[in-house]
């Protein structure tokens, strides 16, 4: 029996170290969690995965899968084998095996959800770990040139590192299936985390798979914004704590947001954010979510400690359901 109370359910959406830290956080609040992840990865152990075989790029689902194992040492143990990687000469240099554990049992078993269900079951998972889109994606972004021009750059991976303003982004194909598992977790949620993380190429990927959007913009559940700590070297270099909300709007502007959740630490300028989150009916909440050694990275007791105040000034305000408590 789990020692955490059932809690709200979350619904946490991103990839990477971002969604890492946010599952991180909320296995602390809940059990009931579902990791909606983005499929677009196309470098590394992953990218030759998806090259060689066709595969959905598993590495962001290994790493939310590993978030989320059990506080066992029966679940710290997989969640290494899962993480560790092959160091060789050979066709296997930094492949995870983990990477390889999630293909194979998509291959032996014919259904992406059902592998994933899989490897949650080794690890003792607290929650459920599904890709957003049934189909690999790639990311296409629009760059500000700086002259004057705008430019295109492709592929996940050249996006991460283009290290010029990226104005827009998009998906190709750019109107793929999504995982019909993923849309109903959003539409059955209580509470729906969106960042933080790669805001490009984690984060908005999910506002542009149309049937995921429909159902992020149509869900009675509370939507919380949480921004990064630091720009990402490459793709938001410069950008301000607002921008990531002007961000965030302009690929979704009629969706609504019920709170943002900032480190002080993080904001240049409070009073801007304020005003800004107002705008769009959102409330902020400034916490000191950053880990204590100074790193730009969230904190998990920390960052569920703000989440916690988001659930409990909230509900009753956005909506429960029958039976909530």
């Amino acid at each position: 029996m789990s020692l955490v109370p059932a809690g709200p359910s979350f619904v946490a959406l991103g990839g990477g170290h971002g969604l890492s830290a946010t599952l991180s956080a909320l296995r602390l609040m809940s059990d009931q969690l579902t990791a909606v992840v983005t499929v677009a990865d196309d470098g590394g152990s992953s990218g030759r995965l998806r090259d060689e075989l066709g595969v959905l790029p598993p590495g962001d689902l290994r790493m939310a899968l590993a978030a989320l194992c059990d506080d066992t040492e029966w679940g710290r143990t997989w969640r290494d084998v899962l993480q560790h990687r092959f160091s060789s000469s050979g066709d296997l240099d930094r492949h995870a095996v983990g990477n390889l554990l999630i293909v194979a049992l998509w291959e032996l078993l014919g259904d992406t959800v059902e592998g994933l269900d899989w490897v949650g079951r080794l690890l003792g998972a607290r929650g459920r770990v599904l890709p957003m889109a049934a189909v690999p994606l790639e990311i296409e972004a629009d760059v500000d040139k700086g002259d004057g021009t705008i430019g295109v750059v492709r592929g996940q991976s050249a996006v991460a590192v283009v290290g010029e303003r990226i104005t827009s982004v998009r998906l190709v194909p750019d109107a793929p299936p999504a995982c019909a598992e993923a849309v109903a977790a959003v539409d059955g949620a209580d509470w729906v985390v969106l960042g933080p993380g790669s805001w490009f190429t984690s984060v908005l990927p999910h506002l542009l798979v149309p049937d995921l959007a429909a159902a992020l913009h149509r869900t009675s559940a509370g939507r919380i914004l949480v921004l990064n700590l630091a720009p990402d070297a490459g793709e938001t270099d410069g950008m301000r704590a607002e921008d990531y909300i002007d961000v965030l709007l302009r690929h979704a502007p009629d969706l609504r947001i019920d709170a943002v959740v900032a480190d002080p630490g993080a904001v240049e300028d409070v009073g801007v954010l304020v005003e800004r989150t107002a705008a769009i009916g959102a409330r902020l909440l400034l916490r000191q979510v950053g880990s204590s050694d100074g790193s730009p990275r969230h904190d998990p007791l920390r960052l569920a400690a703000a989440l916690r105040d988001v659930v409990d000034d909230y509900l009753g305000d956005v909506g429960t359901r029958t039976g909530d408590s």
